[in-house]
């Protein structure tokens, strides 16, 4: 008797057991269901992108927004040329003309004494004049190696242990490439630690005058350059406002598909239309306020630049937007658009 109440006892504790594993294993396996089968539930749903107005661009990975910066003081939006010349614009013009014909030229001052007279009424000789000295000027400071102690837009930078062109572009507001073309450097990947390298204190931004179909650069308040530009054709006029260029909205010729007809178009094609670049803009001040789809692009037309035929975008010539691609930085570079 006693054997037989033994091995019923432990018959007994062993379906206890038994019993045990299997409620334990039914509620991992709960568990597993009601996990993966969420995450199922998760990857079934589509995921919505917003397609920009303009063309229809495959969308970037989203980037982190750089924190906001204060808002830009540009020059003075210049007032529309007047038949006479301005004497107190002649006689700045003049010294600025003095400075550069120094010897060594005072390249710096002169630059800052021309930026001070852009904004004032002047006639449309005086204004070009004024135009043309900056960007010639800007050839020496700016796009070169050459770097000028006095000027506290460009200075040397010494590489330390680990940096990358990247990062250095970031810290300045300037993209990597635009300090790779005044560097002369053809490959990233060959900077070198306790090299001393030229960096640009940015960040870059432009004012499009719709009027003139005109970009004028600057390197913050400073004129740089000016580009000529296509526009919005009627219907679709480029808006005016405050636009910023978007964290993730630079690309190199993306594919691009028709909106109108749906067709596909990619960079080797011979009717592609962007360019070869694509800088996408957000609005973030007036009418450009909620607007989408628009960028600075290039375009393989030359025809179309000086002349309003595209659907809001701004156009420029191929080498054009290449140099605006390497100085705006997504994030910090900003369009002013007026009439």
């Amino acid at each position: 008797m006693a054997r037989y109440g033994y091995n019923s006892y432990r018959s007994k504790k062993n379906r206890n057991k038994r019993r045990t594993y299997i409620i334990a294993a039914c509620v991992v396996v709960l568990l597993i269901v009601v996990i993966f089968g969420s995450w199922g539930e998760d990857e079934k749903k589509p995921k919505t992108i917003a397609e920009p107005a303009d063309v229809g661009l495959a969308q970037p990975e989203p980037q982190p927004i750089p924190e906001p910066e204060p808002e830009p003081v540009l020059s003075e939006v210049a007032p529309e040329p007047v038949a006479e010349p301005n004497p107190q614009a002649t006689e700045i013009i003049e010294n600025a003309v003095a400075l550069m014909n120094e010897k060594p030229p005072k390249v710096i001052e002169a630059r800052d004494l021309l930026n001070e007279v852009l904004p004032m009424e002047m006639s449309s000789r005086q204004q070009e004049f004024v135009k043309k000295q900056l960007s010639d000027l800007a050839d020496i400071w700016l796009f070169s190696r050459r770097v000028f102690p006095e000027d506290k837009l460009c200075g040397l930078y010494k590489v330390q242990p680990g940096d990358q062109l990247r990062t250095i572009g970031k810290k300045f507001k300037v993209p990597y490439e635009g300090l790779m073309q005044v560097n002369e450097i053809k490959k990233a990947q060959s900077l070198q630690a306790d090299s001393s390298i030229k960096v640009i204190n940015g960040p870059f931004h432009a004012r499009i005058y719709r009027s003139t179909f005109t970009m004028d650069l600057y390197l913050q308040n400073t004129f740089v350059r000016s580009f000529p530009i296509g526009l919005g054709q009627p219907g679709d006029e480029t808006p005016t406002g405050v636009w910023r260029v978007k964290p993730g909205g630079k690309l190199i010729s993306p594919t691009w598909t028709d909106p109108d007809t749906g067709k596909r178009y990619e960079a080797e094609d011979p009717d592609y239309p962007l360019g070869s670049r694509w800088i996408g803009l957000e609005g973030v001040k007036g009418e450009a306020v909620g607007r989408e789809g628009f960028a600075l692009h290039g375009t393989k037309d030359p025809s179309q630049i000086g002349s309003a035929t595209s659907r809001g975008c701004i156009r420029l010539h191929n080498g054009n937007v290449i140099l605006v691609y390497n100085l705006m930085e997504p994030g910090y570079s900003r369009v002013d658009i007026v009439d």
